[in-house]
């Protein structure tokens, strides 16, 4: 649990507009601290199995608002991501800009198949004549 004063130190910190609390920046920074925190104490208390299942819940809600927040502002992703220093952001970065150089990749393909297609039929068209 964090403390009050740690809490709105983040907020103000991440918040977008003067009365924000719970866009997903702001969430993914307190999901962070809360992480955080919860590795130190499992460090220290390696037996309580249901912290170490609060801190896993932890983790995936925020990977889904990492998701969500890719997804819709790609901008205020990579700076989130980076502000935190989070590797699931670096992951996830990497991962779209390779899906993005293989789409690429696809449609160069398709189109010089295209190209030499109309080729070939431009020259069975003039073989004919």
């Amino acid at each position: 649990m964090l403390d009050k004063k740690v809490k709105q130190r983040i907020i103000n910190k991440y918040k977008t507009h003067e009365n924000d609390t719970g866009s997903s920046q702001v969430q993914i920074a307190l999901l962070t601290e809360e992480i955080k925190q919860l590795s130190e104490h499992l460090n220290q208390h390696k037996q309580d199995h249901s912290s170490r299942r609060g801190l896993l819940r932890k983790v995936n809600e925020r990977r889904k608002l990492l998701k969500y927040l890719q997804k819709e502002d790609e901008a205020s992703f990579k700076d989130v991501a980076t502000k935190l220093k989070l590797k699931i952001g670096k992951k996830m970065i990497e991962d779209e800009e390779e899906k993005q150089r293989r789409e690429a990749a696809e449609l160069a393909a398709a189109q010089q198949r295209a190209a030499d297609r109309e080729e070939s039929e431009e020259e069975a068209t003039s073989s004919e004549e």
